[in-house]
């Protein structure tokens, strides 16, 4: 088993996403801007599985696309001068849902950044299953600053 390099308390400190939708529980590797690997465990009991599929249970897809934007969100929210900054999607281009995430799988999560303009960031994002390709897609952020209270 890899390190943990973020465990889900140091995760909340770079990113607003709060329990039920925080969806990465630890960071394995980073390099703030460039890239991030972090591990998500699909539990037996996750909320979605109730209604997706009954008797059929299967992650859906758009939830580890979000996974994998969070995993990227932590990534771009370590640089230093987008520190406090929030970061929403601004694209999801050429995703491909390829095997069924089940209850039990443990998702690995990587995003590489392969370019920026301006406060867009673009990354190719995949997520695997035991080495096997679950999820690939493209992603682009976006980076704001938090509204004030």
């Amino acid at each position: 088993m890899e390190q943990v390099l973020m465990t889900q308390e140091q995760i909340k400190e770079i990113i607003p996403h709060r329990d039920p939708f925080l969806l990465i529980d630890e960071i394995l590797e980073l390099e703030p801007g460039k890239r991030v690997k972090a591990r998500k465990y699909i539990k037996p009991d996750e909320s979605w599985f109730k209604g997706h599929f009954p008797n059929a249970p299967v992650t859906p897809g758009v939830l580890m696309i979000e996974m994998l934007a969070q995993a990227g969100a932590v990534c771009s929210l370590s640089l230093p001068e987008n520190k406090g900054k929030l970061a929403y999607i601004a694209g999801i281009d050429k995703a491909r849902f390829r095997k069924n995430v089940l209850p039990g799988d443990t998702l690995i999560l990587e995003v590489e950044m392969i370019g920026k303009k301006g406060p867009i960031g673009f990354g190719k994002a995949i997520a695997t299953v035991n080495g096997k390709k679950a999820v690939t897609c493209e992603i682009s952020f976006a980076t704001a600053d938090r509204p004030k209270d």
